[in-house]
């Protein structure tokens, strides 16, 4: 009786480790791809670029802040009224920064180049200037809720610490009881 416990508590010991070893290799995954991919205009995958929502510009009808969306490469004449596009930004305020916001009308600027007015709908007011598509980075597809969150913790410290450093610690701590035990039992036998 006492063998089958040892056996099930060996086993129990084992899931676990290897959950411990899931976790940890699926963090460090994952704060890879976000740190290379995320909120990158310049990077895409399958056409997709990724892009963690920091506003609530648009949380009256489409995602929130903390949200993780997807937008597609198009060919911005290809986008109509009511699409909802990601772009960097030329507006003083937020020169440079990616928005994604719907487009309320076909536009073009001063110099005669075509373009979109485009505007969040929680305030429902117009973007300050023209998105040329020059700066068009896609159109949204669709949202993964809080993930955006989720991976915004895996770039601190703190998440670093316990997604990543923790559980490659605590696997560390568990194979050293491990060898020590095993040399114990190796120094036994040879007395």
């Amino acid at each position: 009786r006492g063998i089958r416990m040892k056996k099930a508590l060996n086993i129990i010991k084992n899931i676990l480790i290897l959950l411990i070893v899931i976790f940890a290799v699926l963090m460090m995954i994952f704060t890879i791809v976000s740190v290379n991919l995320f909120d990158r205009a310049d990077r895409s995958i399958f056409g997709y670029k990724a892009f963690i929502v920091l506003s609530d510009s648009m949380s009256a009808t489409d995602f929130s802040s903390g949200d993780l969306i997807l937008v597609r490469e198009v060919d911005p004449s290809s986008l109509q009224e009511g699409d909802i596009i990601s772009f960097q930004s030329t507006n003083a305020e937020n020169y440079g920064e990616i928005v994604t916001h719907k487009i309320r009308e076909l536009t073009t600027d001063a110099e005669g180049n075509p373009g979109f007015i485009t505007y969040g709908t929680t305030t429902g007011e117009n973007d300050e200037s023209v998105v040329t598509y020059e700066f068009v980075l896609g159109q949204y597809q669709t949202t993964l809720p809080g993930l955006g969150q989720f991976f915004s913790f895996l770039k601190t410290t703190p998440g670093y610490i316990v997604c990543i450093f923790l559980p490659f610690l605590l696997l560390i701590i568990i194979q050293g009881v491990n060898s020590i035990r095993l040399f114990r039992r190796y120094k036994k036998e040879q007395l």
